[in-house]
């Protein structure tokens, strides 16, 4: 039986999530991703929720007492494995004829195993002068710690 092309968006969604489990030691409560693809240009980044804080992947040693590798070298080898995940999930949505969305926003409930995602695909930031895809992701971040709160 082939794969068809929801098998392969899903799978490539599940790597991600792994890659930022595997980066907190399967500690965390949640996992947030953040993928984008806007013209020529690919964005990746994760934040957490551990013993409810929410918290940027460089901050991980300011909750529960342990102690994480956030090296730089780290957190780049984390980026650059959503990357790749972010162009192969391109390349799938190319050779099965679909829009690649500009914008992919997962969370992960790790004591549910429960994944959700939402999706763009009209321009987020690409279309502005002052909006880069940190701003994007930023805001995220903070929507999401306020609401823990």
């Amino acid at each position: 039986m082939s794969k068809i092309f929801e098998d392969f968006f899903s799978q490539l969604q599940t790597d991600m999530v792994a890659v930022c489990l595997e980066y907190v030691n399967n500690q965390a409560d949640d996992i947030y991703i953040y993928g984008s693809y806007e013209p020529q240009m690919y964005f990746f980044d994760a934040f957490y929720r551990m013993d409810k804080q929410v918290v940027h992947k460089h901050e991980l040693n300011k909750v529960n007492g342990q102690r994480y590798d956030v090296s730089d070298e780290r957190q780049w080898a984390l980026l650059d494995a959503g990357i790749e995940d972010l162009k192969e999930i391109h390349k799938k949505h190319k050779e099965f004829n679909h829009d690649m969305p500009t914008e992919i926003k997962l969370h992960y409930d790790v004591t549910q195993n429960k994944l959700s995602g939402k999706y763009r695909y009209d321009l987020v930031y690409s279309n502005s002068e002052e909006l880069l895809p940190d701003h994007i992701f930023d805001a995220w971040f903070e929507e999401v710690k306020h609401q823990e709160n």
